[in-house]
């Protein structure tokens, strides 16, 4: 058909766009590793954290665990003075993409090697917040608030936005499943299930607050990110969705003004649109996995 395919190269180009901004331009590469490599795996496409973490879903989701980890005082002054998040975003991003893809979708021993190297990294991050609190990256306390902040914030999304959200027995199993690749990272008892993921926030509560840095950082990802102004209007509906996925409580630490009801009736619908696109252009792309052999 003569529609066909032109509208079949702008879903490519849009999937290759987004691909790259996300895993980078060596992206074709780096997947064709992971697919084409040999050895045991820890998890299989039937599993519940293959679905979550390779859904289109991810996009809000990662808006939304970046601005909820920003609240914890000491994880926020590790980023704002070791990660380059303003310098180098994109850089940031593909490097954590990278990170959970290899650690989601890799063998084990690849996935176990990529883990050594982010602990590496981890050990060499430590310095004092504003106020003088020293912090260090491998601090399990640190390490088990950007897990559940990760965690909670990518099965919100899955389930507001997925095209077939998880059961409750699933949703159990993916917060088992994290716990993995978390606990070998150097996370000190995990959640393994929804309950205690839920548990898990609530007791970091006491813990966070919102410094400058934090209002900075949502500034930055919500008003002023690094992209050029005709693709702002699409990333808007990915960060309406992210922010709708907030507790209501995050939104007000951050000095966001979007009351739980506007976050249900007008940013979440947003997210779905935005998602649904994101699906749309992905879908564009041809990748070989480990199912497809």
């Amino acid at each position: 058909m003569l529609i066909d395919a032109p509208v079949r190269l702008v879903q490519r180009q849009l999937g290759q766009s987004l691909r790259s901004r996300v895993a980078g331009s060596d992206a074709p590469q780096r997947a064709e590793r992971i697919w084409s490599a040999e050895g045991e795996r820890w998890f299989t496409p039937s599993d519940p954290i293959w679905r979550v973490q390779s859904d289109a879903s991810m996009f809000p989701a990662g808006i939304a665990s970046l601005l909820l980890q920003s609240l914890h005082p000491l994880a926020m002054a590790g980023v704002a003075g070791h990660s380059g998040y303003r310098g180098d975003p994109w850089g940031r991003l593909q490097r954590t993409s990278g990170y959970l893809a290899v650690t989601t979708f890799g063998t084990i021993a690849d996935a176990e090697a990529a883990i050594d190297a982010v602990r590496a990294i981890h050990e060499r991050v430590r310095g004092r917040d504003p106020l003088g609190r020293p912090y260090r990256a491998s601090d399990p306390r640190l390490l088990g608030w950007v897990h559940v902040a990760e965690i909670d914030s990518f099965l919100r999304a899955h389930q507001a936005f997925a095209a077939e959200p998880l059961d409750a027995d699933e949703a159990d199993r993916y917060v088992a499943q994290t716990a993995i690749p978390a606990t070998r990272l150097g996370v000190i008892d995990p959640p393994t299930d929804v309950a205690g993921l839920e548990q898990a926030l609530e007791d970091y509560r006491p813990e966070l607050e919102a410094t400058d840095a934090a209002r900075d950082a949502a500034r930055f990802l919500l008003l002023n990110p690094p992209l050029p102004l005709a693709v702002r209007p699409g990333y808007a509906t990915i960060a309406a969705g992210g922010l709708s996925l907030l507790p209501g409580w995050a939104r007000t630490m951050l000095g966001v003004p979007l009351p739980d009801l506007l976050a249900g009736l007008l940013a979440r619908p947003l997210g779905r649109f935005g998602t649904a696109a994101i699906a749309w252009g992905m879908a564009g792309l041809a990748e070989r996995r480990p199912s497809d052999a």
